[in-house]
């Protein structure tokens, strides 16, 4: 598509963040699905060969042939397979069926001297290539697009965490002051969901199942035909032999189970971003993360100033978009009426579109990540105004000492009221406490107050 066409565009995915989504296209695009189906076709022919009951045979050459069909298939091969769906080519008629047009294609593509035409979809439904075809895209548009933009995400956030490990932070909980913690180490909490989140993907994606059962998962054309082989066992093989676990109850569809698991684990990694995203843009709000200025670029059409958090935002919108789409698919997916309807069919070729969102969110999110500095300035001054938060340290300490009253005490100094560090010693040198323990708790400050957050990054794996 030329930077014209994508101005024309009817999908944002396709138009303005065309060069964002472009890595999804060989997994994603109708061209990519033709190739998939013409992957499971040619190879099941071939399976066919090898079986000692069917007559076909294959040497090498005819099998280097196929298989090159869908190893180096063209933009041509593409375009023959729809003009074959929609206007015919080749004495062969407008299929007006997707699959049909593929089988015909490889029909068409035979070396001269084969006689296997009538072995192509020998006793399939156009569900056993389908389910299969849909699968391998997915897997692999995992392996290669989308995890391993989910890892440089995960791995800049481990990078910033171990970089500001000791970089005490305010810390808030129901948005007010709370104990402090360090920047490296909230990164570091994020770092650790995500790799939790991606593992879950990986799982889920080591799991997806095939089928191979014909028109109403029983194998009933197969074995009309040769009914004494083991069916079940060649598809079993041949499913397996594709990388994919083997699914042996089904009906004409094979449930969608797995692919909902898919589905709902990138969701459980995409809320993790999003709450990142969101985190991330409040403390851009409280000056405690600085942006790098791109030269040239705009912030605002009217405020000459403004360095705007785009990228966290627009991770956000996508990422939501994302979400609302992998819960419509997988909810969609996973029932079918009796055992057979064609709905699923048109939403699984929006599959590539809720990844395309995914992608576009990933990318943002470790764009806005590689702009921003922490304010160490900011975030020390924010700790220094804020000397209450020592509030929970001092009636812990006093706790320890045996002072029941000690958390009413704090609290009767500290709560609703504008209190200093001075306000705090004043209490202390009021206190009937060992001189040692007085020391202890004029020795506290807030930006000291930080536990071992420090160390804790050093849990990251």
């Amino acid at each position: 598509m030329t930077e014209t066409d994508a101005l024309y565009a009817v999908s944002p995915l396709d138009g303005r963040y065309g060069s964002r989504t472009a890595p999804l296209s060989p997994y994603a695009s109708e061209a990519a699905l033709m190739r998939a189906r013409v992957r499971v076709e040619v190879e099941y022919l071939i399976a066919l060969a090898d079986l000692e009951a069917t007559p076909l045979e294959l040497g090498l050459e005819a099998r280097e042939h196929l298989r090159g069909l869908y190893k180096h298939f063209a933009e041509e091969d593409a375009q023959l397979i729809k003009k074959l769906e929609t206007e015919g080519h080749a004495g062969f008629d407008a299929t007006n069926h997707d699959v049909k047009a593929v089988e015909y294609f490889v029909r068409h593509r035979l070396p001269e001297d084969s006689d296997a035409s009538a072995w192509i979809h020998f006793g399939l439904t156009s569900e056993d290539v389908n389910n299969l075809a849909h699968r391998l895209l997915v897997r692999d548009a995992v392996d290669e697009v989308l995890l391993p933009a989910l890892y440089d995400v995960r791995e800049t956030l481990a990078e910033m965490a171990r970089e500001y490990r000791d970089l005490p932070m305010l810390a808030r909980t129901h948005g007010q002051p709370a104990t402090p913690t360090t920047f490296g180490k909230e990164m570091a909490v994020y770092a650790a969901r995500l790799g939790r989140a991606t593992g879950r993907i990986r799982r889920a994606t080591d799991e997806l199942s095939g089928k191979l059962g014909g028109a109403s998962g029983t194998y009933a054309a197969h074995v009309a035909a040769y009914p004494d082989v083991d069916w079940s066992a060649f598809a079993e093989a041949f499913v397996t032999g594709l990388g994919l676990e083997f699914e042996s109850l089904t009906t004409q569809v094979n449930p969608c189970d797995d692919l909902a698991a898919v589905f709902d684990a990138f969701r459980g990694a995409n809320d993790v971003l999003l709450d990142l995203d969101l985190d991330v843009w409040l403390y851009v709000s409280d000056r405690y993360l600085g942006q790098e200025a791109v030269e040239g670029e705009t912030g605002s059409s009217t405020m000459p100033h403004k360095v705007n958090p785009i990228d966290f935002e627009n991770s956000e919108g996508n990422l939501s978009k994302a979400n609302s789409d992998l819960t419509f698919l997988a909810d969609y997916i996973t029932t079918s009426r009796l055992q057979r309807d064609l709905s699923d069919s048109t939403v699984k070729r929006n599959i590539g579109a809720a990844f395309a969102h995914c992608l576009i969110g990933y990318g943002k999110t470790s764009a806005g990540l590689s702009k921003v500095v922490p304010t160490e300035q900011v975030m020390r001054e924010d700790l220094e105004s804020t000397p209450e938060i020592i509030g929970e340290a001092v009636q812990t300490i006093l706790r320890r000492e045996g002072q029941e009253d000690a958390y009413e005490r704090v609290k009767a100094v500290t709560r609703g009221k504008d209190v200093s560090i001075e306000d705090f010693r004043d209490m202390f040198d009021d206190l009937e406490v060992d001189e040692t323990v007085r020391e202890e708790l004029h020795a506290l400050t807030p930006a000291g107050y930080t536990g071992v957050a420090s160390d804790l990054v050093d849990d990251l794996e």
